[in-house]
């Protein structure tokens, strides 16, 4: 920017004032610039182009100062996105399948996969990792790297979060939303390098997103219904699949979690400065070690609750090999394998949400009902999904809490079953359910607000969809019918 030398001064002090988020610049006063950024005076003679071409602006732009005013491009209108999940492919395995076998694992469908649902039982697994350890397979999740100058520009475009705030070795969990707020996947994004950033995605979705991905960058889909002509920035962006076999630098993820996990971890074989760099790492920070001739990213994060917890991102082709070494090293501190039960249980134990359950699914819950509306930042000045999330949160009436039935012999509930509260009206529907340490049945439920307070008795209804309509004038002495169970509302997010 080139000015007059007298307004220099008070030109410096208002871009720095609108860096810091102290000057309104759009009629939405919610909005900020992406900052703070510094302001200083140049010391090189710049040359200056009085000449404006107004032909040359780009409408396509998703923001800028002054939109409200550019003209509307009808010509440029582009289509929504669509996605018809693939029905007929086989189901997948991990490289690590075999070794679950030998290992005696039970095996189930899951997410396009076969995998591990429980070793010894979910139980067991559920305590192993609360009192000691557990190690998860989770290299059927989806691993993608964005990679380049326009990384961070594409990816805050993408995500509801703020990606351009991550410094180097940090993360954050986000929302990929389409232009109507609704979750296509929830997601961890990792700065590993200054350009490079892994973005971790749920299984199931792994085609859907690799696909809107692509879609946005390529500029081929609608990104706001407002403006159905505007294309993302950072377009630049190179994105890979780290999934395909034809990349040289593949990843998958191995979880390693549990308040035992960081003595484990050090002891499989790193030399003292990276043990030093994994021993200060901070919850969601991440960094590099070499492990033999192997370099792992160790990030800890994890989707269990547990405050000390990894998720190590290697080659697929040393994948066992590590495995089998965590589990060498780790069985004497009482490290266990643990499946897909024991996953769900410690998640919903930790009240985390899991997609399809307390958002998106058949419910089509938003991240504001599931309780994570904070990780979409709307002073961002724009992103996909923005106008609609704050339009759709004036209705909101919903959220997601947590639950505990008052006796432990009790059936499980699933998705969907109905919530009643205390006079008996229908206030929602259960999204999660499984067992805690305690060995009670907990779980999560989308309610109305005005009843989610803490300790607020509620009534659920076991297997609501199996429940035939009972004609009270035909039932006879002696004959059942099924009633709710007691429960109670409990706070969402425990100290475990």
């Amino acid at each position: 920017m080139v000015l007059q030398a007298k307004d220099a001064g008070l030109a410096i002090t208002w871009l720095r004032d609108l860096s810091d988020g102290f000057i309104s610049f759009d009629a939405d006063p919610s909005r900020k610039i992406p900052g703070p950024f510094i302001v200083r005076r140049s010391k090189t003679n710049l040359k200056v182009n009085n000449k404006q071409n107004e032909s040359s602006s780009d409408h396509t732009k998703p923001f800028f100062i002054g939109i409200e005013k550019s003209k509307n491009q009808e010509s440029l209108l582009l289509d929504d996105f669509h996605w018809n999940q693939k029905s007929n492919e086989g189901l997948k395995r991990t490289v690590l399948f075999e070794t679950h076998q030998k290992s005696g694992a039970k095996i189930i469908p899951f997410a396009g996969w076969e995998m591990p649902v429980w070793y010894s039982s979910v139980v067991d697994e559920h305590q192993s990792t609360r009192n000691a350890a557990g190690i998860f397979d989770v290299s059927h999740m989806g691993v993608f790297e964005a990679q380049g100058s326009h990384a961070s520009v594409f990816l805050d475009c993408v995500c509801g979060n703020y990606i351009s705030d991550l410094k180097t070795g940090e993360s954050c969990y986000t929302h990929f939303l389409d232009p109507n707020a609704k979750v296509i996947d929830d997601l961890l994004v990792y700065r590993h390098m200054p350009d490079k950033y892994l973005v971790v995605v749920n299984a199931a979705n792994t085609d859907k997103d690799w696909a809107w991905l692509n879609a946005v960058k390529n500029g081929s889909v609608k990104i706001e219904n407002n403006r159905p002509w505007i294309k993302c920035l950072g377009r630049d962006v190179l994105l890979r699949n780290l999934h395909d076999e034809a990349v040289e630098d593949q990843r998958v993820d191995i979880a390693l979690q549990g308040q035992l996990s960081k003595d484990i971890l050090l002891k499989i074989g790193f030399d003292e400065q990276d043990i030093q760099k994994i021993s200060n790492l901070a919850r969601t920070n991440l960094c590099h070690a070499q492990w033999g001739d192997q370099d792992l990213i160790i990030s800890r994060t994890g989707y269990t609750g547990e405050k000390m917890a990894f998720e190590i991102f290697i080659h697929p082709e040393y994948s066992v090999q590590l495995w089998k070494k965590l589990i060498e090293v780790g069985t004497p501190y009482g490290l266990k394998p643990c499946g897909l039960g024991a996953r769900d249980s410690l998640r919903t134990e930790a009240g985390l949400p899991l997609y399809g359950h307390e958002m998106g699914g058949k419910f089509n819950l938003g991240v504001a009902e599931a309780g994570f509306g904070s990780y979409v930042k709307t002073h961002k000045p724009w992103f996909i999904g923005r106008s609609a999330f704050l339009e759709n949160e004036k209705d909101r009436s919903h959220k997601v809490i947590r639950f505990c039935f008052e006796e432990k012999r009790t059936r499980i509930a699933h998705l969907g079953d109905f919530v009643f509260n205390d006079k008996g009206k229908n206030i929602g529907f259960v999204t999660s359910c499984a067992i805690d340490k305690e060995g009670f049945l907990t779980g999560q439920a989308c309610i109305e607000d005005k009843y989610t307070i803490i300790d607020t008795p509620i009534l659920i209804f076991q297997k609501t969809d199996s429940q035939k309509p009972i004609d009270f004038s035909k039932l006879n002495e002696g004959d059942k019918i099924s009633l709710p169970s007691k429960a109670r509302i409990i706070k969402r997010f425990p100290r475990l």
